[in-house]
């Protein structure tokens, strides 16, 4: 059973029952205002959470449905949930929309992000970035932070941002190319910082009371993950299994893929700025090396 919790008088979040390793306790959807609400991440294909949100919703409307990215425990839940208020659905675009060329073409060759993407997405209207979303008297404004995915939202109401994926207290995101893109992950980090927001409140886990601290704390933790990949790499060219088992050493063997994930993201952020080279493409199979100036 989905759990219901008041941040505010006009904030209330119901945390989806799909807890795991990936998820933490659970995906957070948000009802925003009262009498016209907003709702944002509807969740997981889940009738329970489903009629949670219903009951939450009760006789009032709700004006839109707001989608931060198009992972399985976010967005499969919108079109039901649309269907039975008679809101649209909003979002950046498809779970294709925002990715570089190069991540386009590492998928067109067949390389894969292997997080549950929901290929089935479709918005209603796609949002563009800095658009701003009236529901009643309220207005959020809708910020374009890929990263985690290429149509990364993040979604800024008041002195609050709702993060999705991309901030989360509890963990860092998962970037997986060609889903996700390292070097937009760290840009759109330092856009959300210079927002000076009062809180986060994300996708999974509790509200972040100190964002500026966190950004920091994560910008700090990406960095030093690659300078570990580079100095791995000074002592020879190494697969990203290798380079996995050698950084992660504390890591619970159930999120080894996901590392391996991040390692490849990292690896194709650095082959981009050429930094490195890979022996004899690019692709999470290969062998890197740094590339000598």
């Amino acid at each position: 059973m989905s759990s219901l919790t008041h941040l505010a008088p006009d904030l209330r979040l119901i945390r989806c029952n799909n807890p795991s390793p990936m998820t933490g306790d659970g995906t957070n959807s948000y009802i925003l205002g009262s009498g016209d609400l907003c709702i944002i991440d509807p969740g997981p294909d889940d009738p329970d959470h489903l009629a949670q949100l219903l009951a939450a919703v009760g006789d009032d409307k709700v004006a839109c449905i707001l989608v931060t990215h198009s992972h399985k425990d976010h967005s499969p839940l919108a079109p039901a949930l649309a269907s039975a208020t008679g809101a649209p659905v909003l979002a950046y675009g498809d779970s294709r929309a925002g990715q570089s060329a190069l991540m386009q073409r590492l998928a067109a060759e067949g390389v894969s992000g292997g997080e549950g993407v929901d290929p089935a997405f479709r918005p209603d209207r796609d949002l563009q970035d800095g658009e701003v979303v009236g529901f009643g008297q309220n207005r959020i404004t809708a910020i374009w932070t890929p990263g985690h995915m290429g149509n990364h939202m993040c979604f800024q109401w008041r002195d609050m941002i709702f993060t999705g994926d991309h901030v989360m207290g509890w963990a860092p995101s998962l970037v997986s190319p060609p889903d996700g893109d390292m070097g937009a992950y760290m840009a759109s980090l330092a856009k959300l910082a210079d927002l000076g927001a009062r809180v986060f409140h994300s996708g999974h886990g509790a509200p972040i009371t100190d964002p500026a601290a966190r950004i920091a704390e994560l910008t700090t933790h990406r960095k030093a993950r690659e300078s570990a990949i580079l100095a791995e790499l000074g002592e020879g060219p190494a697969t990203i299994d290798k380079l996995t088992r050698r950084i992660y050493t504390d890591l619970n063997p159930a999120l080894h893929k996901a590392a391996a994930r991040n390692v490849f993201a990292h690896l194709v952020d650095l082959h981009n700025r050429e930094v490195v080279k890979a022996h004899k493409s690019l692709h999470p199979m290969a062998e890197f090396s740094l590339l000598q100036s």
